[in-house]
């Protein structure tokens, strides 16, 4: 697998902007990782320029926020709807600012951030190694880059069972822990550590599973996926082919927690 993958952007940034409002309704997991997340992160210990790359609807944003030393927050995200819901939240202070970007192209000034965190967005991204340089950019001497990101055993089961209906990406396909440490590489950081962690909810039905998926905005993106409507027929399929553990619906989720410096010459 590439560490470029062919993401339809365009349908991307319409999926989490019209997810906008449902989206803090089903994000238990992704409230579950930024939680663990801000653990490796210590807003305590944060100071100077933060970036929220991804920030969604404003979760962790409004945990940095609780950050006394940090002087400045980013909440930097591709869906306008999305920066909306979090102003809406969070309002306007000082320390605050809004900004619709993307993260292959970050449009911050080079070296004036201090800290990058992120949570559950980088997957999201056609072109790794792109994203990490520009974050190499703009992130200060010593900065550090933390984030939380899918990894590829995430919705196995769904791809399982899709699988057995057609040959078709159904399910976006995640970076392995090895393509991220070499794309951190090769866009100049240093001291790369990544944690693995599996989350498994269980759900009410398959349905119920997609349904808190297209909520949360994480449709199919991949330039590979079937751009006809699905049958009747084959989501029956599918659904009948969707493995059980004890009659239960079950989804893994793979999350890698990464973090890395950019190296001090000093």
């Amino acid at each position: 697998m590439s560490a470029v993958f062919e993401l339809d952007k365009t349908k991307l940034r319409e999926s989490f902007g019209s997810a906008s409002l449902s989206y803090d309704r089903v994000a238990g997991l992704q409230r579950t990782v930024g939680l663990n997340l801000l653990q490796r992160v210590a807003p305590a210990q944060l100071t100077g320029t933060v970036v929220d790359l991804g920030c969604g609807t404003g979760f962790l944003t409004k945990s940095l926020l609780d950050a006394e030393n940090v002087e400045r927050i980013v909440a930097l995200d591709i869906a306008l709807p999305m920066l909306h819901a979090a102003r809406q939240k969070l309002g306007d202070t000082s320390r605050l600012h809004y900004v619709c970007g993307d993260a292959e192209s970050p449009p911050l000034n080079t070296n004036s951030v201090d800290t990058v965190v992120s949570n559950l967005a980088l997957q999201w991204c056609r072109d790794l190694t792109a994203v990490f340089c520009g974050l190499h950019r703009i992130l200060k001497a010593d900065g550090e880059l933390v984030f939380s990101t899918f990894g590829p055993h995430t919705l196995c089961e769904l791809k399982q069972a899709w699988a057995a209906v057609d040959d078709y990406h159904h399910v976006n396909e995640f970076y392995r822990e090895t393509e991220i440490r070499r794309c951190l590489a090769d866009a100049g950081f240093k001291e790369i550590a990544v944690q693995s962690e599996i989350y498994r909810p269980v759900y009410g039905s398959v349905l119920a599973l997609m349904k808190e998926l297209k909520s949360m905005g994480a449709h199919n993106v991949s330039s590979g996926r079937n751009k006809r409507l699905t049958t009747k027929q084959e989501m029956t399929s599918m659904i009948e082919a969707y493995p059980l553990n004890d009659a239960n619906i079950g989804a893994t989720f793979e999350v890698f927690i990464v973090s890395a410096r950019v190296e001090n010459n000093d």
